[in-house]
């Protein structure tokens, strides 16, 4: 299996336009009660990994809240993923560059849900260029409040309300540890995001609040044929050592992973990198 066929979409990106369709609905996951009667908030859940994180998570006990930029059929989609596996979930459409949003959604979840133990910061924007000097002020201000300012509003909002065995999940990227030619910015702000986990992993210890990342390389998701140009979508993955781009429920059980609390209770501040075989520290 390589990559797709070359493709473009109109921003944020559509699942059921993609050619081919990822597989994003943990459709042959099962679950085991591991995250049975916990609450999570997934921000950016609407579509790709966040929604095959959604599923899992449904299908591992949880109620569930979502996050998503526009109103569309994915969010709608999802939430019908979660309510099969009879969970409730929660749809929490608007910008997660606003602070009042990152600040509310939060809010809303534990009213709506009755409180709040998981939180997954899947959320993200990118923008590729070709040189350096096309990312003007505004471009780096919306890059970093969409990727990094929200993570610190939703961050410090969530902490009335998670408990002393709560969990927080970031999202970074392998181009955060490695960077990328053309993802500039981005690249920049998913290191920060990254580290911005590792400091709150610290910080969080003594209350007993795991902070940790999942990073990973090519994944075929709405944002791809949504932000990069056709001939570039064109083969999209096939330069990872496995040859082709992950699919997102192949990702998902990674934010399980951290999510529980027992299967990773000794684990904070660590970065899971899901690449495809590039190899990275941790």
């Amino acid at each position: 299996m390589g990559g797709p066929p070359g493709q473009s979409q109109r921003y944020p990106g559509e699942t059921g336009a993609m050619e081919p369709e990822p597989h994003d609905e943990m459709r042959g996951y099962e679950g085991r009660g591991l995250l049975a009667g916990r609450r999570a908030l997934i921000t950016g859940g609407d579509s790709g990994i966040g929604r095959a994180v959604a599923a899992a998570f449904a299908k591992e006990g949880a109620d569930v809240a979502i996050t998503y930029l526009e109103e569309d059929a994915d969010a709608r989609h999802t939430a019908g993923l979660v309510e099969a596996e009879g969970r409730r979930c929660l749809t929490l459409g608007g910008d997660m560059a606003d602070e009042g949003h990152c600040r509310d959604v939060v809010t809303r979840t534990a009213r709506e849900l009755g409180g709040l133990d998981v939180l997954v910061l899947h959320h993200g924007t990118q923008e590729p260029v070709k040189d350096v000097r096309e990312i003007d002020t505004g471009d780096l201000d919306r890059t970093f409040r969409v990727n990094v300012y929200s993570l610190f509003w939703t961050v410090q909002a969530a902490l009335d309300h998670l408990p002393d065995d709560g969990s927080i999940v970031i999202t970074g990227s392998i181009n955060g540890l490695r960077g990328n030619k053309t993802l500039i910015d981005y690249s920049a702000s998913k290191a920060a995001a990254m580290t911005f986990g590792q400091s709150m992993a610290q910080s969080l210890l003594e209350r007993g609040i795991r902070v940790n990342c999942v990073s990973p390389g090519p994944v075929w998701t709405p944002l791809i044929p949504a932000t990069f140009e056709a001939d570039r979508v064109e083969g999209f993955g096939e330069q990872a050592p496995m040859g082709r781009p992950a699919q997102p429920d192949e990702i998902a059980p990674s934010y399980v992973f951290f999510a529980s609390n027992k299967l990773s209770s000794y684990y904070t501040g660590q970065n899971l990198v899901p690449a495809g075989g590039e190899i990275h520290p941790g």
